[in-house]
């Protein structure tokens, strides 16, 4: 199997982490499920994941004093793996697993995820509980020296054949469940170890050859972020997405670094390969966490975080309850023009970045359409312009730092763009749509160099991004 053909298009869904943190039950899955069928499966969201400790017993139960509690009770098997808690998810129960959740959500269309933790539950190692198909017991493949510095569930697995053979029982169960999707925790950066961040790179080895050898087409996810850029080859090798940054909330400081993040990233997007910008806290939020409110993001903000993560080609994972959505977001989530940036056809570029302003380009290799976007990341309205060659693919990267930002030292340089009614020579004249909001503009005359320019009026933290 290629891994890469796994998720042609960056991967869309819902993941319940960010409204039910440790919480989240069966039907309260199925109810999101529900909504997606209806509201957004025809836009292209499709998955349904269930994130951490849907094993724990009593998660969430401490919340005032833990996150994750620790040592607590959880559900496992006779050979180390860890099964959903029957309380939350009572269809699990006998041994059924998450096969009935996943069935019912594959019904609807949809997909099935689940969260893991890498590695395999430290109550296993300390039972020295059996490794399916072998003689060796969990204890042995169990290093004690490689644990998570925020959950305390797992040891790391040692690099051994039998530690092969744990991940291999791991994804036959999940194969025989009908999961499609794993998000991997505690394994694209081993942030507890600073002088061995990427300590686990064999694990994620063990999981994409588990994976292999199941033989189902199962998305793998890394997390959590920073990702390490020298190692980008490895994770483009054996997942299909990985976490550019930590813990991703709705803070407009942690949205203006994104534009960092992505910049360092911006050329490891590929057909089954996508760097992650975590997932979009819209909507209604933190109800497991103790406190549920509506994300803090103004509508500009929403905006400038959902054309950044198009635009860049990132997946797009919701963290919101999706029945509270109301019909402002639901028109974000739905905008098929904005949505249809994220092909990877569209080779993603950011010109221009310094503290009040960016500007990204695309242009999609199969169709042609060129895309531009303009974002301030100032705190005052400003003039944002955009320069470029009729074919951005003219566009080489040491170029970028160069010419075009010339572009942007000052407001006054770049005057609003001329509207279709102005007196233009139509064989100089580009037309643009605006995503957002539907208008039309023109791009100037090219000036000598061959360069064009649009220029567009942005209040605080907003942004446009128009197509041609």
């Amino acid at each position: 199997m290629n891994k890469n053909s796994f998720s042609p298009l960056p991967p869309m869904g819902w993941n319940s982490y960010d409204y039910y943190d440790t919480t989240v039950n069966e039907a309260q899955v199925r109810a999101n499920a529900d909504y997606m069928a209806a509201h957004l499966k025809d836009y292209g969201w499709e998955y349904v994941v269930v994130d951490i400790q849907w094993y724990a017993h009593g998660a969430g139960s401490q919340r005032n004093q833990y996150q994750y509690i620790p040592f607590s009770r959880l559900e496992m098997d006779e050979y180390s793996r860890l099964l959903p808690d029957p309380e939350r998810f009572p269809s699990s129960r006998d041994g059924a697993g998450f096969a009935p959740l996943a069935s019912y959500i594959h019904s609807l269309g949809l997909k099935f995820g689940i969260h893991i933790m890498r590695g395999i539950p430290r109550l296993a190692a300390h039972l020295h509980g059996k490794i399916k198909g072998t003689e060796v017991a969990a204890d042995e493949i169990a290093d004690p020296s490689s644990i998570c510095g925020w959950n305390p569930d797992m040891y790391g697995v040692r690099n051994l054949p039998a530690g092969q053979a744990y991940y291999d029982s791991l994804l036959e169960l999940y194969a025989s469940w009908g999961v499609d999707y794993i998000k991997c925790d505690d394994i694209c950066n081993t942030n507890l170890y600073p002088h061995r961040p990427y300590s686990a790179r064999h694990e994620v080895e063990m999981l994409a050859k588990a994976i292999e050898k199941c033989g189902r087409p199962i998305v793998l996810s890394l997390s959590p972020g920073p990702a390490l850029i020298e190692e980008a080859w490895h994770y483009e090798t054996h997942a299909n997405l990985w976490r550019i940054t930590d813990d991703f909330w709705d803070r407009w400081d942690l949205l203006k670094d994104m534009f960092r993040r992505c910049e360092l990233w911006q050329n490891h997007v590929s057909e089954g390969c996508y760097p992650d910008c975590d997932m979009l806290p819209l909507g209604a939020l933190g109800k497991g966490f103790g406190h549920e409110r509506q994300t803090n993001f103004t509508p500009d903000e929403q905006r400038t975080m959902m054309t950044l993560w198009c635009i860049f080609g990132s997946p797009l994972m919701l963290g919101a309850e999706l029945t509270k959505l109301d019909k402002e977001t639901l028109a974000l989530l739905t905008n098929e023009e904005v949505l249809a940036m994220r092909t990877p056809h569209c080779r993603p570029r950011q010109l221009v970045r310094d503290d009040k302003q960016a500007v990204w380009a695309a242009q999609n290799a199969d169709t042609g359409a060129s895309y531009l976007a303009l974002f301030n990341l100032s705190d005052e309205e400003r003039i944002v312009t955009a320069k470029f060659p009729d074919e951005l693919t003219a566009f080489k990267p040491a170029q970028c730092g160069g010419a075009v930002s010339d572009a942007y030292k000052d407001e006054a340089r770049g005057a609003s763009a001329q509207s279709p009614d102005n007196a233009v020579n139509s064989d100089s004249v580009r037309t643009w749509s605006e995503l957002w909001t539907g208008e039309r503009m023109a791009s100037a005359p090219a000036d000598k160099e061959g360069f064009r320019q649009i220029s567009a009026r942005l209040a605080p933290h907003a942004c446009c991004v128009y197509k041609a």
